[in-house]
């Protein structure tokens, strides 16, 4: 099972998914860290579901349960058009989130597998092993991707990180980008600390990265957001290491909301700023960040937490999930085939065409 899939013996982290041929289980995120309770969906729409409400999050962890998806389509396929009933699958799974691009990049390489297949028992062979394939690939990404970092990083005792949003094991196929980089560093006994943005309004900060970091004996200090600019300024950060979910020709790059401001800080107080995200995260096809769909939700997350008001009823919210970072405010993006330094569209094109 892709779940198992292990190159060597380095600590991948808690999985965020389990894939059982017929059926698959995701951790349901919004419950974490005070309960751990596993969904399974044995259809594509099942899936789409668990994407939709962030039971599953994180770009490549969405492309990868999303190719799980279309498998499990064609597995539970009626028999009859089951052509049509695979191709209603992949539209109804890329209609769940908009920004990441790595679930679209997932369905279309799902897609090109799809039509090469003459027959359902092809179609659900082929399918489960591509699903597979793309899993385990960002798992050997996330691993090359530590490694070019810290290469880039190269740092001489050891320092101290600040990270927003979770980019760790929960957000892909295991180990993680950005806190993979933080795992590395730590493995190396190069970590002195992280400092973990709470990431409001879905608090992946808190919820998971600090969950993730605390059980894996990680030295971790949570903050919240609005901290982030006096742990900046006191010194004691060398790097800001973040995650993407889309990031364009010219290097701007979509993720989570609040990393706009960490770059603009960053900038301001002379500390690096990295961005880790595996290459199924960029696309070439846009020339600017201006062209990125930016992804609001409703206004109820930001008044409450778990049905707890925090604001007055029915008050106007602006609630986008994502901002966009332009390439000038980044110091260097970190993918598995390699080091951008300074991107802009040169550098983009050297390394992706």
């Amino acid at each position: 099972m892709a779940n198992e899939f292990r190159p060597d013996e380095r600590n991948i982290g808690t999985v965020a998914m389990r894939w059982h041929g017929d059926s698959l289980e995701l951790l349901d995120q919004r419950l974490l860290p005070t309960e751990e309770h596993w969904i399974t969906s044995e259809g594509a729409s099942g899936v789409a579901q668990c994407i939709r409400d962030m039971v599953v999050r994180g770009a490549p962890a969405i492309g990868i349960s999303a190719a799980y998806g279309v498998a499990l389509a064609a597995r539970h396929a009626g028999g009859g058009d089951w052509k049509a009933e695979i191709r209603q699958a992949i539209r109804e799974l890329a209609e769940s989130r908009p920004t990441a691009v790595n679930l679209f990049w997932a369905l279309q390489r799902m897609e090109r597998v799809f039509h090469e297949c003459h027959s359902l028992d092809e179609a659900v062979k082929r399918l489960a092993s591509e699903a597979q394939s793309i899993h385990e690939e960002d798992l050997e990404a996330n691993f090359a991707m530590a490694d070019h970092a810290l290469e880039f990083m190269n740092p001489d005792k050891p320092i101290s990180v600040l990270t927003h949003c979770n980019t760790g094991a929960l957000a892909t196929g295991g180990y993680g980008t950005a806190l993979g980089v933080i795992r590395r560093l730590h493995e190396k006994k190069l970590l002195r600390r992280v400092y973990a943005d709470e990431t409001r309004p879905w608090l992946q900060g808190s919820r998971l990265t600090a969950w993730e970091l605390s059980r894996e004996g990680i030295p971790v200090t949570l903050n919240a957001d609005g901290a982030a600019a006096a742990i900046l300024a006191s010194g004691k950060v060398k790097w800001i290491v973040v995650g993407a979910d889309r990031i364009t020709a010219n290097g701007d790059v979509a993720n989570k909301i609040g990393t706009y401001s960490l770059a603009v800080l960053a900038r301001h107080h002379k500390v690096g700023f990295m961005v880790v995200a595996p290459s199924s995260t960029v696309d070439m096809s846009l020339a600017s960040g201006r062209d990125i769909p930016i992804e609001e939700r409703d206004g109820t997350e930001v008044r409450e937490i778990r049905g707890i008001p925090l604001a007055p009823p029915g008050v106007l919210v602006f609630n986008p999930v994502f901002d966009v970072t332009p390439a000038s405010l980044i110091d260097v993006i970190v993918t598995e085939k390699g080091v951008i330094h300074n991107p802009n569209i040169t550098g983009m094109r050297a390394l992706f065409g």
